[in-house]
C-alpha cells in the first residue's frame, strides 16, 4: 500500500529538485509542503495594471513584462553616482529602467533576460522611463503563461536558483495534491487547482477549533492558503491573513500559558527580605535609588521571597538603573546563602557587568566569578581586596560547586552543563528573552542530587516592546516598567544628516565635524559607528574605511582606533580599556557596541549608514552615550534621501524614550523593525497581527478560556502538536 504524504513531507519526496534548488529552498525556509503553503506573496500585482509598453506615459504607475536587450552600470563623472540602465522591450515597444545607488541590479538581471517591472513612469527629454522600479526575473511572460486566474499575480520574496513564478507553479503542484477534510471545493476552483488523483494526497485537518473560527468568522485553513495564493479579491486577502495572523498569535499565547502554567506546579528557594542586608547595602551605594527603581526592587524582593519561582521581565529604557536592581537583589540572595547567576549576551558585556558588580558591592563577605569562552576571574582577588584576578575555570568551577562563588556572571558558556552549582537560586538574563524553564532547570542541576528547585528569573531588556508584543511574546512573565532616568542625566541631542538630496535645518556635515571637533579638544571621546568592517561594492560605510578617513583627513590630530566583530575577545577588551582610559579619543565600530558599553566621558556618536540600522538598534547605540554629568549629541547621517527612511530617523530624533519610539514604529513599520522578528521567533503575518490590539486580546482569551476547560488540550491533538513544536523551536533560546 502506498504511504500518504502529509503537510510534513518533505518538498525534496514531492518534488525533483536540483542541489541549487535545495539549496535556495533551505535558505528561505522552505522544507515542507507546509512551510511551502505558509510562505505567503510579498505582495500582488493586478494583471489589469500589466501595460504593453507603448501605452505608458509620465505620471503612470504601472508595470509591464519585456526582454533585457541592453543593461549598463556606470558611474557618472560629475556627481560619481552609482547607475544601473536596462533597456526593456515588448511587442509593442521599448523602455529604459535607471536604477540609482543600486549597482547589485546589473549583478541580478542580464541581457536576455524577461523581466517584470513595476513603478512609476518618469518622463526625460519627452521620453518616458521607470527611475528605481521594483523588478523580479521571470520565466514566462504573463499573457502567455499561467495566471491567477483572477487578475491577481502574487509576488513572493525569491532568492537566486528559486524565483517567485517558480513558487507559485510549486505552490499550485502542492495544491493539486491536496485532499482537505473541509467542505471546501477546488472543483469551484479555477481549472489547475482541481484534483486530478487519489494517491499522493496531502492529508490535513484544522488544528483551530471550529467554534472560535466561527466566533470570529475566521476561514478554514485550507480557504485561507487558497486565497492568500490564488486571490480572487482583495478582501479574500485580507481574510486569509486575518485567520494566519490569529493562528500565530493563538498558537503562541497557548504555549505562553501553558508555560506560565507548568511553572506555578514548581517550587523555588525562597530569599527572605532581610531588612538589615537590604539598608546597608543601600547605604553603602553613592547614589540614591530613583522612585521607580525603588518601587520594582520591592516587588521583585517580594517576589523571590516566595517559594513559586518568580518570572519576570524588567524593560528600563537605556541608561535607566536596571543593573543595580538585578545587583540589589543578587546581594540578597548571598546575604542568605544563595547563589545567582547573571547571562549576557557577549563577552565584553559579561565583563562590564562583572566589573559593575565588583565596584557596587565593595569588598563583599562572598566571591564573584566570570566565566566567558576567553577564560575565568574572580574578585575580590587574594593579592588585593578592591581588583579581581584570572583564575584557572577549574578553580572557578570547583568554588561554584561548593558555593564560594555566590555570584556567577557570564555568557552562554554558563550553559554548559559542565557547571555545578550548590543552591543556585536567582538567574538574570540580560538581553536575551527566549529563555525558558528547560534552560533555567539546566542551569539549576547544580546538586540536583539534592534538590529540584526552579531558579527564580528575572529577564531585563532595554529593547522598546509594543505593549501587543509584551502581551504576546512574554505571555509567561510579569511585566515591570522602568520609565524614570536617573537625575542628573541631559537629554541626549539627536541630529539627523539626509543625504544627498535632501537636508534638514543645521545639518551641515562641515559644522558637525567642527562641532565634534571642540568636544574632543575639551577632552570628550567619540564614537563613530559604521554597518559593515570592510569596503564593499555598495555605497555603505566600512568600519577601515572611516577610520582611514578620520585619522587621516578630518582629526589626524586625535588618537582613533577600531572594534569590530572579526577582532579577538583579547584584541577588543585591549581597545576598550584603552578607550575607558581616554588613551584613545574616537573609536570607530560596528554595532558590536550597541548594547551595555559604559564610557561616561563619550559624548559623541556619528552613525554613519543611519538607514542601515534598525531603530532599536539606533535606539541602543544611542544609549552608550549621555552616562556622564556633559551634554552629549547623536548624529544620525543617511545615505538615503527615502522619504521612509527620513520619517523613522525623524521618530528617532524627536521620540521622548524608547517606548514612545516603540508604538510610533509599530505603527509605522510593524515590529520586525523595531525588535527584529528573528529576535522574537514571529513571522512576518504573526508582526503583522501585532498592529492590532484586538485580535491579541481575542486570541488571549481564546487561549485562556480554551486552558481553563482542559489544561493540557489533550481533546484538541493536532492544536497540542502544533503548540509544543512551537515551544520546542522558537519560543526558547538554546
Amino acid at each position: 500500500m502506498e504511504t500518504k504524504n502529509t503537510l510534513e513531507t518533505k518538498l525534496d519526496a514531492l518534488f525533483r529538485l536540483t542541489d541549487t534548488q535545495k539549496y535556495a529552498l533551505k535558505k528561505l525556509g522552505l522544507e515542507t509542503a507546509e512551510s511551502l503553503l505558509r510562505y505567503l506573496p510579498a505582495r500582488y500585482i493586478n494583471a489589469s495594471t500589466i501595460k504593453a509598453i507603448s501605452e505608458l506615459r509620465a505620471g503612470d504607475v504601472a508595470a509591464v513584462e519585456g526582454k533585457v536587450t541592453k543593461l549598463e552600470a556606470k558611474k557618472t563623472w560629475q556627481k560619481r553616482l552609482n547607475i544601473t540602465e536596462a533597456h526593456i522591450a515588448d511587442a509593442s515597444g521599448a523602455i529604459v529602467a535607471v536604477w540609482f545607488h543600486q549597482p547589485y541590479v546589473s549583478k541580478l538581471i542580464a541581457e536576455g533576460d524577461l523581466v517584470r517591472l513595476e513603478g512609476k513612469v518618469t518622463e526625460r527629454k519627452s521620453a518616458p522611463y521607470f527611475s528605481n522600479p521594483l523588478f523580479e526575473k521571470i520565466s514566462t511572460l504573463s499573457w502567455h503563461g499561467t495566471r491567477a486566474g483572477n487578475g491577481f499575480i502574487p509576488v513572493y520574496p525569491a532568492t537566486r536558483g528559486v524565483s517567485s513564478r517558480w513558487i507559485q507553479f510549486h505552490i499550485q503542484k502542492v495544491f493539486q495534491l491536496i485532499a482537505s477534510e473541509t467542505k471546501s471545493d477546488f472543483s469551484r476552483t479555477s481549472e489547475p487547482f482541481r484534483v486530478k488523483a487519489e494517491k499522493n494526497l496531502i492529508l490535513w485537518s484544522d488544528p483551530i477549533p471550529k467554534e472560535i473560527l466561527e466566533r470570529y468568522h475566521l476561514p478554514s485553513l485550507y480557504d485561507s492558503f487558497r486565497a492568500a495564493h490564488f486571490p480572487k479579491s482583495t478582501k479574500e486577502v485580507e481574510a486569509a491573513r486575518k485567520r494566519l495572523a490569529f493562528e500565530e498569535i493563538f498558537y503562541i499565547q497557548l504555549a505562553r500559558m501553558r508555560e506560565r502554567l507548568a511553572l506555578e506546579e514548581q517550587s523555588s528557594l525562597a530569599i527572605p527580605r532581610d531588612q538589615k542586608t537590604l539598608s546597608g547595602f543601600l547605604s553603602s551605594l553613592s547614589f540614591k535609588l530613583t522612585k521607580t527603581q525603588s518601587q520594582i526592587l520591592d516587588t521583585i524582593l517580594s517576589d523571590i521571597s516566595q517559594k513559586n519561582p518568580m518570572a519576570r521581565l524588567l524593560e528600563g529604557d537605556v541608561g535607566s538603573g536596571k543593573t543595580v536592581i538585578a545587583a540589589v537583589a543578587s546581594y540578597m540572595a548571598a546575604g542568605a546563602g544563595f547563589q545567582t547567576t547573571y547571562m549576557a549576551p557577549t563577552e565584553i558585556l559579561a565583563l562590564q557587568h562583572f566589573e559593575s558588580f565588583s565596584r557596587l558591592m565593595g569588598t563583599p563577605f562572598f566571591k564573584i566569578g566570570l566565566l566567558t569562552s576567553s577564560g575565568a576571574r574572580v574578585y575580590p582577588s587574594k593579592a588585593f581586596a578592591s581588583s579581581h584576578a584570572p583564575i584557572p575555570k577549574s578553580q572557578l568551577l570547583r568554588w561554584v560547586a561548593s558555593g564560594e562563588i555566590k555570584i556567577l556572571i557570564g555568557t552562554h558558556a554558563l550553559l554548559n552543563g559542565k557547571i555545578i552549582f550548590k543552591n543556585l537560586a536567582f538567574i538574570v538574563v540580560d538581553e536575551q528573552h527566549r529563555f525558558g524553564i528547560t534552560q533555567r532547570m539546566r542551569l539549576a542541576r547544580a546538586k540536583s542530587r539534592e534538590h529540584a528547585f526552579v531558579p527564580h528569573f528575572l529577564s531585563m531588556t532595554a529593547t522598546p516592546i509594543p505593549r501587543t508584543l509584551a502581551l504576546t511574546v512574554f505571555g509567561d512573565l510579569d511585566l515591570s516598567v522602568l520609565d524614570e532616568l536617573p537625575p542628573g542625566r541631559s537629554p541626549i541631542i539627536t541630529e539627523v544628516l539626509i543625504k544627498p538630496r535632501e537636508r534638514l535645518p543645521g545639518s551641515d556635515r562641515t559644522g558637525s565635524w567642527d562641532h565634534i571637533r571642540r568636544e574632543l579638544e575639551a577632552g570628550r571621546q567619540a564614537f563613530m559607528i559604521c554597518p559593515r568592517i570592510d569596503p564593499g561594492e555598495d555605497e555603505r560605510k566600512s568600519v577601515k574605511k572611516e577610520y582611514e578617513h578620520i585619522s587621516r583627513e578630518i582629526f589626524p590630530e586625535f588618537k582613533a582606533a577600531m572594534l569590530h566583530g572579526k577582532q579577538t575577545a583579547r584584541e577588543k577588551e585591549k581597545t576598550l580599556d584603552d578607550f575607558r582610559a581616554g588613551k584613545i579619543n574616537i573609536l570607530v565600530a560596528t554595532s558590536v557596541i550597541e548594547v551595555g558599553i559604559d564610557v561616561p566621558n563619550a559624548t559623541i556618536m556619528i552613525v554613519e549608514g543611519a538607514e542601515s540600522f534598525g531603530l532599536a538598534q539606533l535606539h541602543q547605540l544611542r544609549g552608550r552615550i549621555g552616562r556622564g554629568e556633559h551634554q552629549s549629541y547623536f548624529y544620525a547621517i543617511s545615505e538615503s534621501s527615502n522619504a521612509t527612511t527620513a520619517k523613522r530617523l525623524r521618530a528617532l530624533r524627536d521620540a521622548k524614550n524608547g517606548f514612545e519610539l516603540a508604538e510610533y514604529d509599530l505603527q509605522l513599520r510593524g515590529p520586525g523593525e523595531l525588535t527584529g522578528k528573528n529576535q522574537w521567533g514571529l513571522s512576518d503575518i504573526g508582526m503583522e497581527a501585532l498592529k492590532n490590539i484586538k485580535m491579541v486580546e481575542a486570541a488571549r482569551a481564546e487561549a485562556r478560556a480554551l486552558l481553563e476547560k482542559n489544561r493540557t488540550i489533550e481533546n484538541y491533538p493536532l492544536l497540542k502538536t502544533a503548540v509544543e513544536q512551537l515551544s520546542q523551536s522558537v519560543y526558547h533560546f538554546e
